[in-house]
């Protein structure tokens, strides 16, 4: 008599970090929607904001930031390395100053030098997104330069593509972007859709992308 076939487990939900630095709150709110599209779409997420590097006298010379700081740093956590590793994949976003992507999101990627030595986040699916003052402002520039960090800790890179109508109409083909003026406009519903598309790809991608059997596990 044949044993009666046991149901199989569900699946366990994927594991997404997003890891991002906010000076005046554009890139926290691209990062709440992406976490909050996540959610909808089955993940388990982690909201991480990396902390300033400048001391507080240097930030108290730019209106606002040291405000923010201090009340975004109350509402998330900062980045760790076992975030890193517990996650399956990650989400950096970051502002563009300069051209480059923020000393702080920086200095959190120049701290994964053990992780890059065991190969601990090799296959892990990698995004990124970005805000900048002005159409040119460079955000295309900065979104590509997080691209090299992951090629380096040998991730799954997954740009949006024009995957959705949402990346016709903001973004960009290599994640998503607004532009927020020098006034800090918040982003547009067009710039929310393009985050929460990117959101759930990811989430998507990296579902198959377990069911395959070719993701590395991720900690405890």
């Amino acid at each position: 008599m044949e044993e009666p076939s046991l149901p199989n487990p569900a699946p366990s939900p994927v594991r997404m970090l997003i890891a991002f630095y906010s000076r005046n709150g554009t890139v926290e709110t691209l990062a709440a929607a992406a976490a909050d599209s996540a959610r909808q779409a089955g993940a388990e997420v982690r909201v991480r904001r990396a902390r300033e590097v400048a001391g507080e006298d240097a930030m108290a010379q730019v209106d606002g930031w040291l405000d923010s700081a201090r009340r975004q740093n109350a509402l998330y956590e900062a980045p760790t390395k076992d975030d890193t590793e517990w996650a399956d994949a990650i989400l950096f976003g970051t502002p563009c100053y300069f051209g480059a992507m923020a000393t702080e999101l920086k200095n959190f990627l120049d701290q994964l030098g053990p992780q890059w030595k065991r190969g601990a986040l090799a296959g892990k699916v990698g995004g990124a997104f970005a805000a900048a003052s002005w159409p040119h402002g460079g955000s295309e520039v900065v979104t590509l330069s997080l691209y090299a960090p992951m090629a380096h800790l040998g991730m799954v890179i997954l740009p949006t593509g024009y995957t959705d109508q949402a990346m016709l109409e903001a973004g960009s083909p290599y994640g998503a972007s607004t532009i927020c003026g020098s006034e800090h406009r918040p982003p547009r519903d067009e710039d929310l859709e393009a985050i929460r598309h990117q959101s759930r790809r990811m989430v998507a991608i990296t579902r198959a992308l377990i069911a395959a059997g070719q993701m590395p596990s991720g900690g405890e």
